[in-house]
């Protein structure tokens, strides 16, 4: 028997507690609403970037006099190549391109195992929904990384962001600073009233989708022996599930549905310190088209953020 669609899900959940289910939505306390496009280049030049989208069509976009780029390093938009898969920021009112990230991955899990001296090899495992994921640390990475990942030994957390290049993974920066605690977390014995924390987002997703992985899907919904970990104290929800999500360091807002177990991000017994410091733990890990939409920079990891529910 095939199980329900997220968005059947939802309208389930609202029928039970005899709500009016709500749609997903995006909006800006302060600014004009932002709107992630992703797609694969087809043409270039500095004003002006054509995508082929993920389901084929086209998108043409402006890009703005002071648009910047990040492909493994800052780089003029213009001289990004063709055929680069690219998530952009961009205006949504005059579809012009502020931000483009090229070829941007990120690699979260426990380490398995380390090799080399100078380009390193990491193993890691990525939980039970994602496999194993193997990643390149360039000699001229290494020693930025391990600033803020001490212990590069197995069994410990990691998480950084890279980009992707003939076939390898590579890990150029440090996502987020390395929880001192091995994988699990510590457990937490109680439940926040107002749920605040680290939100962050994973290459899981596809390329277009909007949503989130949560730490504490409910056991029948995740088949998932790693769900209901966390130390930020959260509920028990649902796939299909609306999550409000706020971006305190953006001042921006949405609602969104979870759409996949975060068990991952609930092994990271850590602090976001991108405005102020966030209390401990990962209350989501967020499609990179929501976290974008939502104010993220992706080459930051992360961003300090309440969340609620509906």
């Amino acid at each position: 028997m095939s199980h329900p669609s997220v968005e059947h899900r939802r309208v389930l959940a609202a029928a039970v507690l005899g709500r009016e289910p709500a749609a997903p939505s995006t909006g800006a306390e302060d600014g004009e609403p932002l709107r992630a496009v992703t797609g694969e280049i087809r043409d270039i030049s500095p004003h002006l970037i054509v995508v082929e989208t993920p389901e084929g069509g086209e998108e043409r976009l402006i890009i703005a006099p002071w648009a910047t780029a990040w492909h493994g390093g800052d780089t003029p938009p213009g001289d990004l190549p063709v055929g680069a898969r690219v998530t952009m920021r961009a205006l949504r009112d005059g579809r012009v391109v502020e931000r483009i990230w090229a070829d941007t991955i990120r690699l979260t899990g426990t380490i398995v195992s380390i090799d080399g001296r100078k380009d390193i090899t990491v193993k890691l495992d990525c939980g039970p929904h994602r496999g194993r994921r193997t990643a390149i640390i360039p000699y001229r990475a290494s020693g930025r990384l391990r600033v803020r990942h001490p212990q590069f030994e197995p069994g410990y957390l990691f998480d950084a962001i890279g980009v992707r290049k003939d076939g390898v993974s590579l890990a150029l920066l440090p996502a987020t600073s390395q929880p001192s605690h091995p994988a699990p977390p510590p457990p937490y014995t109680g439940m926040q009233p107002n749920i605040s924390g680290t939100i962050t987002w994973s290459d899981i997703f596809d390329a277009e989708e909007r949503g989130a992985a949560y730490p504490m899907v409910e056991p029948s919904d995740a088949a998932c022996p790693d769900a209901g970990m966390s130390c930020a104290g959260l509920p028990y929800l649902a796939i299909g599930s609306l999550l409000h999500v706020r971006n305190v360091c953006a001042s921006r807002s949405a609602s969104m549905p979870i759409v996949a177990c975060g068990c991952v991000a609930g092994r990271f017994c850590d602090r976001c310190v991108q405005c102020g410091t966030s209390p401990r733990g990962r209350i989501a890990e967020l499609a990179p088209a929501s976290f974008v939409e939502l104010g993220g920079e992706l080459i930051d990891g992360c961003f300090n953020a309440q969340i609620g529910w509906g």
